[in-house]
């Protein structure tokens, strides 16, 4: 296979999976091969050999492919209707990229200068929020972009910080800081933002967690704390955006994305602490702006074959624990 059809982390199980996914688990495709076998004897099939139309008639074939027809079926039914659910049945039509103002948190850097760049190249009015340097009071900051740019319509809230400190050994004012960025400036960028976006009842905001919302790991728990409480911020952000503000067409979608390749995690590799797969920033920063882009609020775990996690909470005890057992030395120097 190519390198230039394959995604920047390499043979992947999602790479390699590509082809099952566009065929087999296709009902489209499953079903017209059920279909023309059934309808084989009113059907010009000379084309195919008559061991291969033998070896589809089969007893075997046929229930395979009943099975993946109706796997693919229930695959795209649930995608349907996670989507449909997801964003309160509604379609909002009134995307206007030019006119669209996106705002990200963390944007001098990592994914966030990645996302930024992304919607520049398709000419989208973005702007950038960062600590560094420090920033000028919030209200302050919200009111100059009002005045200068107009009311954003898209929030990313991507800004994320972590200590790599043991709960015994960070310092308070670590810890305060850490909560800050990752979580209290999330409802105070929604307290500022979001108002305007419930009065147009169109706007996105976004909220870039972690795997690390489900799975916590020793000496990351400030950290881990912070993405659990981003998971239940954007979840109940929904919740009071279609039940006390009928701004159903205000979007909201949640990031989960497994290790990410920095600095850090490249010491860590090196050293085997991490084996599991590695995302490039710019594998996660796409999958962000396609999503804003697509008009529609979504939960993305990425990759995708990690989704069994986020029920973690739900799994036997011996199960959970044993699972952060097996990670519980990754972070230690």
């Amino acid at each position: 296979m190519p390198r230039s059809i394959l995604p920047r982390e390499g043979l992947t199980l999602e790479a390699i999976f590509v082809p099952v996914r566009l065929s087999l688990l296709q009902p489209l495709f499953t079903g017209s091969i059920l279909l023309a076998i059934y309808q084989s004897p009113k059907l010009p099939l000379q084309w195919l050999s008559p061991d291969v139309l033998k070896f589809f008639q089969s007893p075997k074939a046929l229930v395979s492919l009943g099975v993946l027809f109706g796997i693919g079926l229930l695959r795209k039914t649930n995608n349907v209707m996670s989507r449909l659910v997801l964003n309160n049945f509604t379609i909002d039509n009134t995307w206007d990229w030019t006119k669209e103002i996106v705002i990200i948190t963390g944007g001098c850097s990592g994914i966030g200068a990645l996302m930024v760049q992304r919607f520049a190249e398709k000419n989208i009015q973005v702007i950038s929020l960062d600590v560094t340097p420090p920033p000028t009071p919030g209200l302050e900051v919200a009111n100059h972009i009002r005045k200068t740019h107009g009311e954003p319509t898209v929030l990313i809230n991507n800004a994320g910080i972590g200590t790599n400190k043991t709960i015994l050994d960070e310092t308070e004012s670590e810890l305060r800081r850490v909560f800050d960025v990752n979580i209290i400036a999330h409802f105070t960028l929604v307290k500022e933002f979001v108002p305007s976006m419930v009065r147009r009842n169109h706007g996105h905001v976004v909220t870039i967690a972690s795997m690390a919302s489900f799975l916590v790991h020793a000496q990351n728990v400030d950290y881990t704390c912070t993405k659990a409480s981003a998971l239940a911020f954007h979840e109940g952000l929904a919740q009071e955006l279609k039940s006390r503000y009928n701004a159903s067409k205000v979007r909201t979608s949640i990031i989960h994305p497994t290790w990410i390749r920095t600095p850090l995690i490249e010491s860590l590799i090196r050293r085997r602490k991490i084996t599991d797969l590695v995302l490039e920033p710019e594998t996660v920063a796409e999958a962000v702006v396609n999503q804003v882009l697509s008009g529609y609020g979504a939960q993305l775990i990425l990759p995708a074959r990690l989704s069994i996690f986020s029920g973690l909470r739900g799994f036997p005890s011996w199960l959970q624990e044993s699972m952060r057992n097996s990670v519980n030395r990754v972070l230690e120097s």
